[in-house]
């Protein structure tokens, strides 16, 4: 893998204008469109979105003849972990991976000091040619490594709010820690999202404030207020998976706590014991569409978000689908790293028959779950868990997602606005991204064919504009094969 230094320039641009030149321009509020329509970008922003425009004397530009191409929002994984990858290399490739698939923005799901650190020092060094930063946690809270207790939940959420965090990351806590931390960062102005802890009241949790419920728990999750038995399908606090503190704390604990997410990330589900694979199949056989419709109607009532992430779960519930071997994006990644999560498939593989199909069912289920979201109109990101699960390869991951929340019959309009405007909505930046008009960054996607017609033509990048530079489909092919090549 080649190095920051070593890798391709940007491509040349003339002057700091570009003008994409009669283009379609799609409005996601509405997805009507706008044809044979100039977008004028200068020092970064759309300045001018309307026919006919000049360049203004005196400055050079870029033209892009862009007719018969419709121009979007750049797109943004809002469930992303290219951060997380080391060394910097690795980082970078995923970074312009991203952004090779017309990925101008990412959330980015875990953080630490040190991270949080370099980028109010301005040192954090990402690519020019890579995925834009959005957003970004501190140390995702894991007890009982730093929220075992509740005053270890509150210390880490008061911890991480002096370090600049942008949001508080839960993954593993027991309901107790989780509903302090919850409190705490609330009355210190942030949000907390994340996973959901094991026998947590998930109607209380939404009631007081969680912003953001991601990949559907994850687990049984969310099931227990769909089913008619939710006694008979709620795990004890807890959960099945648990890890293990060191009798003392560490000055590295952060770099330990990164170390052992990693491990387990690469499918989670591996851990999965018997019991807890009887509480899936008991809410995969009581679910009832109605309780879930209701459950959405809370939802909608709190503002509480949802990441699916159908490809991240899809990509642990059915780890050995031959499709993720053969997927032609796995070109992009290193021999380590298909290494382990190859690993980790043939691990899954041990399951009896009997549990892999009780998975494959819960996906099937979790599909539902997600279409009755979109009826009730839950608030929805597009996310894929990028990088460090397995099977899930930048930029490429969240096309999957599109396809996957197509197959769960969201309208090709919803699923642009889950990746584009409601992004914006989430992260309070409408002004500044989410549509294409003036005083936005210019992050930009164009696109072969109408992406409010087919799921399909949100594949179709022909080009991308990332801070006002413009990348066309050559320079992108181009970014795919080094980072093929560099493996």
């Amino acid at each position: 893998m080649t190095t920051s230094a070593q890798s391709p320039a940007p491509p040349e641009q003339s002057g700091d204008v570009l003008l994409l030149r009669s283009a379609t321009v799609v409005n996601t509020r509405d997805g009507s469109l706008t044809p044979d329509t100039d977008v004028l970008v200068q020092d970064g922003t759309i300045t001018e979105v309307r026919p006919g425009i000049e360049i203004p004397d005196g400055l050079r530009a870029r033209i892009v003849e862009a007719r018969g191409l419709f121009v979007a929002p750049g797109y943004n994984d809002m469930h992303a972990h290219p951060l997380d990858q080391m060394p910097a290399r690795s980082r970078d490739r995923d970074l312009r991976l991203l952004l090779a698939y017309g990925v101008t923005g990412f959330r980015q799901m875990s953080g630490s000091p040190g991270l949080l650190r370099a980028r109010a020092e301005r040192t954090l060094d990402l690519p020019r040619d890579g995925s834009r930063l959005l957003a970004m946690p501190g140390t995702v809270m894991v007890g009982p490594l730093n929220a075992g207790t509740r005053e270890e939940g509150v210390a880490t959420v008061r911890q991480q709010q002096a370090a600049g965090a942008d949001f508080i990351k839960v993954a593993m806590t027991t309901p107790d820690v989780f509903f302090a931390a919850q409190q705490e960062a609330l009355r210190l102005g942030l949000t907390i999202v994340g996973h959901l802890p094991q026998g947590i009241d998930v109607i209380e949790a939404s009631r007081l404030g969680m912003k953001s419920i991601e990949h559907l728990g994850p687990g049984v999750g969310l099931f227990a207020c769909c089913s008619t038995d939710p006694a008979s399908v709620q795990p004890d606090p807890g959960g099945d998976v648990k890890l293990k503190a060191p009798p003392v704390k560490l000055p590295f604990m952060d770099r330990l706590i990164d170390r052992m997410v990693k491990k387990l990330v690469i499918n989670p589900i591996n851990q999965t014991k018997p019991e807890a694979v009887a509480l899936v199949r008991r809410a995969v056989e009581t679910y009832d569409s109605a309780m879930a419709h209701s459950l959405a109607a809370r939802f909608v009532d709190d503002n509480t978000w949802q990441v699916p992430t159908l490809i991240r779960v899809k990509t642990q519930e059915l780890s050995d689908d031959p499709a993720f071997e053969d997927a032609p994006e796995l070109r992009h990644m290193d021999a380590q790293t298909l290494k382990r999560w190859r690993k980790a498939t043939a691990t899954f593989t041990k399951f009896p028959a009997s549990t892999r199909a009780t998975f494959r069912e819960l996906y099937e289920r979790q599909l539902q779950l997600t279409q009755a979201f979109d009826a009730a109109g839950v608030p929805m990101l597009a996310g894929s868990d990028t990088s460090g699960a397995g099977w899930v390869v930048p930029g490429a991951s969240l096309h999957r997602e599109f396809d996957e929340l197509g197959r769960a019959g969201l309208s090709p309009l919803r699923i642009l606005q889950m990746t584009t405007l409601k992004a914006a909505e989430f992260l309070g930046t409408t002004d500044t991204m989410g549509t294409v008009e003036p005083g936005r960054l210019a992050d930009m996607v164009l696109l072969r064919g109408n992406p409010v017609e087919s799921v399909e033509n949100l594949h179709g990048v022909a080009g991308v504009v990332r801070e006002g530079r413009y990348y066309s489909e050559v320079d992108l092919a181009d970014i795919k094969e080094q980072a093929g090549e560099a493996r």
